[in-house]
């Protein structure tokens, strides 16, 4: 499963560079709070989703398939698909702001309010599972398994690309595809802009259903009216289905934080577990088949450490307690239960229980004292 850690290390990466540039050079904003939750926001529980959605793929192209593509050229096909997912996409996408069940998983994407590459992948944890009934339809015609993957991770990338701070406006590109400049209009909280621009990686979309429009030259923000998000991605991706059966008109009040973290810190954890995450789809991939018990611990381990990595953002002590429990247990399942002994392993879990150690005597914190009123 070499191959699939590399689309996630450069990811990584170029978020964190990305995030860099922006502190150094102010061409945009970013909270890093903010890009830790959208790195944790579902990269974990994604993954588990994505490859429900590959098996899914897999099984009805395999045994359901019309094959109304079997004898087409090869070019063909590609163009097709190509068109055909981004179309798919659209009214996907449409209907998630259209339907309040749909929109209860998008939500936590336009939760964000700081435009840069780490809200391209801040999403609920349910956000593959949406998208599932649409793609069929290609498996149906028989689009073989190989080009929806790569089909998909094509379009997802421009998609990614797509919420950075440091792209400028391409030119001549922006008459037919989706940019930066474009999607930037997705995002804006005042107005309808919200519900304008749905298109993947072709603008053409909008232009031809009518929901096209160009960035505001007011000034504007990004994100959603209302209570912010709470910056744990167990709640976010949550707390809108238990809205809607719970018909709650008011969300909870956010509890006060005990401390605020050092940035440092926090980025620090974050990529750490990243880190372990990599190592994760490094053994595993998308693979159900044959799935072993040290596979489901090592995946609810790391779901958990995303949780409480979003506590200690939100200054909570169960987060401290939490990220240190969990860190322990990382620590022995892998290096004295399973003896998973090599470098990687070793130097990445014990790294992560002596920040977890540090983070709970009191390193990269400070408390918050609030002053009693007379």
């Amino acid at each position: 499963m070499n191959e699939l850690t590399f689309p996630i290390i450069f990811m990584l990466a170029i978020v964190v560079a990305e995030g860099l540039v922006i502190a150094k050079t102010q061409k945009g904003t970013v909270s890093w709070q903010e890009l830790v939750f959208n790195l944790n926001s579902g990269h974990i529980m994604l993954w588990l989703f994505r490859g429900l959605e590959i098996f899914c793929y897999g099984f009805v192209v395999t045994h359901y398939s019309f094959n109304l593509v079997e004898n087409w050229p090869t070019i063909l096909v590609w163009v097709f698909t190509i068109l055909a997912w981004d179309f798919g996409f659209y009214w996907l996408h449409r209907l998630h702001h259209t339907y309040r069940i749909l929109w209860a998983v998008h939500v936590v994407h336009h939760q964000g309010e700081h435009y840069n590459l780490s809200l391209g992948v801040r999403n609920s944890w349910y956000s593959s599972l949406t998208s599932i009934p649409f793609f069929m339809l290609l498996a149906l015609m028989g689009i073989p398994l190989e080009v929806f993957l790569t089909v998909s991770i094509l379009h997802y990338t421009i998609q990614f690309f797509n919420h950075s701070a440091l792209i400028p406006r391409l030119g001549w590109l922006e008459k037919f595809m989706v940019t930066p400049q474009h999607h930037r209009v997705h995002h804006v909280k005042e107005g309808h802009y919200s519900n304008r621009n749905f298109a993947g990686s072709f603008i053409f979309w909008d232009k031809l259903f009518g929901t096209f429009a160009k960035l505001p030259e007011t000034e504007h923000h990004f994100g959603i009216k209302g209570t912010p998000a709470s910056e744990n991605p167990f709640i976010d991706s949550n707390l809108p289905f238990w809205r809607m059966i719970k018909r709650a008109s008011k969300p909870a009040q956010k509890p006060t934080p005990l401390f605020r973290v050092n940035q440092v810190a926090l980025v620090m954890g974050t990529l750490l577990l990243f880190s372990l995450v990599i190592g994760y789809v490094y053994l595993y991939g998308y693979g159900y088949q044959g799935t072993t018990l040290q596979q489901v611990v090592l995946f609810v381990l790391l779901a958990l450490g995303t949780v409480a990595l979003s506590g200690i953002s939100d200054g909570r002590k169960s987060g401290l307690m939490s990220w240190f429990f969990i860190a322990c247990l990382l620590l022995i399942c892998v290096v004295f239960i399973w003896k998973w002994t090599t470098a990687f392993w070793v130097i990445f879990t014990s790294a992560l229980w002596l920040h977890s150690l540090l983070m709970l005597v009191g390193f990269g914190r400070k408390p918050i004292v609030v002053a009693n009123v007379a």
